[in-house]
């Protein structure tokens, strides 16, 4: 037999499924990279994610934890929680970068373009992380859960970006 015949036939013997699979709107996938992105997280606090995407293409991803070569809050313990310093303060009391900051310093890394990129991340951006978002060039943010930090928003607000919360 013909290996062409061959392979028609055995094509042609796969059954197609009759119902289509319910697949997510490109915004439920992309929350659901940043979900499984924050899984890597190793903040004792709360596991953030961070997806960047332009054109329905994944560009960069980060999650909140120590720099490179640094050990993490999970091996040396939180420095914020030892001196009780409450959410949403005193940042600069914490050995971890934010998601957001490492997915835009992993793009940095690798020479990807993030200008005109969309940010989907588990939870609002913070002051810090909003200055970053506007001076790389993204244009829109999406989270899931919020943080406590009007000044982010306020920013955001002025600098023009669209700024959604998920299921809100």
């Amino acid at each position: 037999m013909d290996k062409k015949k061959e392979s028609k036939e055995v094509l042609a013997a796969v059954p197609l499924p009759r119902k289509r699979m319910n697949r997510p709107s490109w915004d439920e996938y992309f929350f659901q990279i940043a979900h499984q992105v924050a899984t890597r997280s190793t903040c004792m606090r709360r596991q953030v994610g961070a997806v960047l995407v332009k054109d329905k293409r994944l560009l960069s991803t980060g999650y909140n934890g120590a720099p490179r070569g640094i050990s993490h809050c999970i091996e040396v313990g939180c420095l914020r929680d030892e001196l009780k310093v409450p959410s949403g303060e005193r940042h600069e009391l914490c050995r971890a970068l934010h998601a957001e900051q490492n997915a835009i310093a992993q793009a940095a890394l690798h020479g990807v373009k993030i200008e005109g990129s969309t940010l989907y991340c588990t939870h609002q951006p913070c002051s810090l992380c909003a200055k970053m978002i506007i001076n790389a060039g993204i244009v829109e943010v999406y989270f899931d859960e919020g943080y406590p930090d009007e000044l982010a928003t306020g920013f955001f607000a002025e600098a023009g970006i669209k700024l959604h919360k998920i299921g809100g």
